[in-house]
């Protein structure tokens, strides 16, 4: 009987298909994280991606008497919780704002703006200060650090 080598040639395509399926593009990226940790940023015109938006529109309304539209820099949603960074504008775009950061937490079914980072140089309780977000992190034990950027230091 002749043999053949088929064996190693179906080997050599399957190590092709999967090593093909690891290749993630950025979009794909979000999927596969979204599958493996439950984060995700909601998609444009989304109702989820509106209700965080507007709680943290009623917030700057609340804060800085502003109406404002956002362009979102980075959101991060997951168990009920979401971490948002975005740059303010007015609503004809002719006024920008300082950047907007927020830990959002849905409490009964809305939204609620539940911690902004002191944004001060130099303030070791603010965000450029190591360890912020394990600070952070540990003040709200449900919130699932995957949502927060990594920090550059410890509690």
């Amino acid at each position: 009987m002749m043999k053949t080598h088929s064996q190693p040639i179906l080997f050599a395509m399957a190590v092709v298909a999967v090593t093909a399926s690891l290749l993630i593009t950025p979009h794909s990226w979000t999927e596969v994280q979204a599958k493996t940790t439950g984060i995700h940023t909601p998609a444009r015109g989304s109702a989820e991606r509106k209700a965080i938006l507007d709680a943290m529109r009623l917030k700057v309304k609340e804060l800085h008497q502003l109406d404002v539209v956002f362009v979102v820099v980075t959101m991060k949603v997951g168990n009920g919780w979401a971490w948002v960074h975005t740059q303010p504008q007015s609503k004809d775009g002719s006024s920008h704002y300082e950047d907007f950061l927020a830990l959002l937490h849905r409490i009964k079914g809305s939204w609620r703006v539940v911690e902004i980072p002191c944004t001060e140089p130099d303030n070791p309780d603010c965000i450029d200060s190591p360890g912020y977000f394990g600070k952070l992190a540990s003040r709200f034990p449900g919130m699932p650090r995957e949502l927060l950027p990594v920090d550059s230091g410890k509690p």
